[in-house]
């Protein structure tokens, strides 16, 4: 009976310790955050609670099981031991791991909130801030995990002879990991470097869309139609690419028109006046029309409106190529480029007549009756 009680109380001591200690620690941080809803970090850090609940538990457990004397306990603590030192570990990991994403994000909130800074600046805290968390869990996870391989001896005895054999072990994993371990500076090299941001509008390969994510590894894109292009961040650093958000959103959008000679400038100058104030895509800066281009048949014209983003450039652009032809199909159809052609029916029935004719009009024929006529005479 003793052997099944003593380790029940152990356990059922350490929940109950482990659940008072989880309830009064949330208990203190929504205090505080009601105190001070200013900062967000309390209130993020109440999500490290089922971590922090783990760990402390695990290490109760830790400390008294082998204060027991129960058999079982006696029989296989080696093996308990080792199942609570893992737990630890990776538990303690877990709470760092929210602890400091809890940190990072309260620090971006707080930035993001403040009006004092311009949107394309707060995009760019966002991707440190992100690639950031990446980094710190990964330094973590690896150090959890090699601290849980430490915990087994035959493993101590393997690392100590490795350790011999780094330098050479050091230059086999960086040519194999070569492409990873680009891709990892890659991703810091554009965290820390400013070229790209989580949010920016981008062209690559002649696809345009705005940044989604950006991981330690891999970039993602998301296209105008809702695709998302995935590609590795060391494309960024090694190919050029389009950033239409970087030094500013403000966009100028181009709209051609392939015309007829005859077509009225001074109107549409006008009418493109009254495009311009009565779209909400238009930012009030700027527009202009002009002709750029002529060949024998038509005439280029160019609009040019200023937007605030690529978004409202793409708006105006499409609702000025729209509502210019419209008034132009109405109001002055001769405007349109047109091709003089005859119908094909008509065409051939001319064509049919011209063979059945008997007299040739060309001029190489009426030669050609000149110099019979003159050998003739001369005869």
């Amino acid at each position: 009976m003793e052997d099944v009680l003593r380790p029940l109380v152990v356990i059922g001591g350490s929940l109950a310790i482990t659940l008072f200690i989880g309830w009064a620690v949330d208990w203190l941080l929504r205090r505080v955050d009601a105190r001070h809803p200013e900062t967000p970090l309390w209130g993020h850090l109440r999500r490290c609670r089922l971590p922090l609940q783990v760990t402390v538990c695990t290490a109760l457990l830790s400390g008294s099981y082998d204060k027991t004397e129960a058999r079982v306990v006696q029989e296989h603590g080696s093996a308990i031991g080792q199942l609570l030192a893992l737990v630890l570990i990776a538990a303690t990991a877990w709470l760092m791991v929210r602890v400091s994403s809890a940190v990072v994000e309260s620090s971006y909130f707080r930035y993001a909130s403040s009006s004092a800074h311009d949107p394309a600046r707060v995009r760019r805290v966002r991707t440190q801030v992100t690639l950031i968390q990446r980094v710190v869990a990964a330094i973590v996870g690896v150090v959890a995990a090699s601290a849980m391989l430490l915990t087994f001896p035959t493993m101590r005895t393997v690392g100590t002879s490795m350790l011999a054999s780094a330098g050479i072990l050091g230059v086999v994993a960086g040519v194999a990991a070569q492409s990873t371990l680009g891709n990892l500076f890659a991703g810091l090299q554009i965290a820390f470097g400013d070229m790209v941001r989580i949010g920016d509008t981008v062209v690559v390969d002649g696809e345009w869309g705005t940044v989604e994510e950006i991981t330690l590894t891999f970039l993602s894109v998301r296209t105008w139609d809702e695709r998302r292009i995935t590609m590795p961040v060391s494309y960024f650093t090694n190919k050029p690419f389009e950033n239409w958000s970087r030094g500013g959103t403000q966009k100028v959008a181009t709209v051609y028109f392939h015309l007829d000679h005859t077509a009225p400038i001074e109107e549409m100058r006008e009418h493109l006046r009254e495009i311009v104030r009565k779209s909400p895509a238009w930012d009030g800066r700027d527009w202009s029309l002009v002709v750029t281009d002529t060949t024998p048949s038509t005439i280029m014209v160019r609009a040019l409106i200023t937007a605030r983003d690529p978004d409202d450039a793409w708006t105006v652009r499409c609702e000025v190529r729209e509502k210019m032809i419209t008034w132009l199909r109405d109001a002055h159809p001769y405007a349109l480029p047109r091709i003089a052609t005859a119908p094909a029916v008509q065409a051939r029935q001319a064509l049919l007549e011209s063979e059945r004719r008997p007299e040739r009009h060309d001029h190489f024929a009426r030669f050609e009756d000149g110099l019979r006529k003159d050998s003739s005479r001369s005869r």
